[in-house]
């Protein structure tokens, strides 16, 4: 399965301790669309099954367009766009564009056909969203998983989640409810979703998945992919810097609350 990262580490690499979540970066932002800043607490403690805009799986499925390189957060990036603005852009134009444009200094990847990081991910929503008029902004967090849950209530963003993993250590990733597991790298590299949806009642199989997202692996089709909990929480939290620790690239129409 083609991945976003196809990173040389270094097993013996010791990475600094994360110094906490930036929970207060998003209160006023998602609680203008989920109520008062005060129960934002309290809604997330008592928050069950939540997707974006509250669409359906099968609708929600329909923004995921197949990648066929190391671009899983280009079909990130134009999946959220589509969601936020109903404006579909064409990743094939943007993955050509960003890889040439590299040649000229103007880095939106760490190298031509290579991965684009959570801080890049940043640079290239804000220049497509320049280029092509669009009322989005972005910004990196790192976010505790309540809050990522919690950001699918708002109207006006989508979160990009990249998860990591060590060598033979891939997280498993699966399609709709069917038990197969869709990703099966040997080795170390990372993966960008769109987080789409929390379902606490999900399964895949007789495995319970309760966290899906809009995924790069499939045109369309008729459900989204889906991670279990502590698998999920493993593996987007590993301790890289700036890259990790529940790195969240957060994409805001411009429309609604800023942050």
């Amino acid at each position: 399965m083609p991945l976003s990262y196809h990173l040389k580490f270094r097993k013996s690499i010791i990475f600094p301790k994360h110094r906490g979540w930036a929970k207060n970066s998003l209160i006023n932002l998602i609680s203008s669309t989920i109520g008062n800043v005060i129960d934002l607490d309290s809604k997330i403690a008592t928050m069950k099954k939540t997707s974006l805009k509250a669409f359906p799986e099968i609708k929600l499925a329909k923004l995921q367009t197949l990648q066929t390189g190391n671009d899983c957060a280009v079909h990130a990036i134009v999946a959220a766009t589509e969601l936020l603005t109903d404006v579909k852009l064409d990743p094939a134009e943007i993955i050509a564009e960003i890889n040439s444009i590299w040649w000229q200094g103007r880095f939106y990847r760490l190298m031509p056909k290579s991965a684009i990081t959570p801080p890049l991910q940043v640079r290239l929503v804000r220049y497509l969203a320049k280029k092509h008029g669009l009322p989005l902004t972005a910004k990196l967090l790192h976010l505790s998983p309540d809050v990522l849950r919690a950001t699918a209530e708002a109207e006006n963003i989508a979160s990009l989640v990249t998860i990591y993993w060590w060598f033979n250590q891939s997280p498993k990733i699966y399609y709709r409810d069917q038990p197969k597991n869709y990703n099966r790298e040997e080795g170390a590299g990372g993966h960008t979703m769109l987080f789409a949806a929390y379902d606490p009642e999900h399964y895949s199989g007789e495995l319970h998945t309760p966290w899906g997202f809009i995924n790069s692996w499939v045109t369309a089709g008729t459900g989204l992919f889906w991670m279990e909990d502590k698998i999920f929480r493993n593996s987007w939290s590993i301790p890289i810097p700036r890259w990790g620790n529940n790195a969240t690239v957060i994409i805001s129409h411009e429309g609604g609350t800023q942050f």
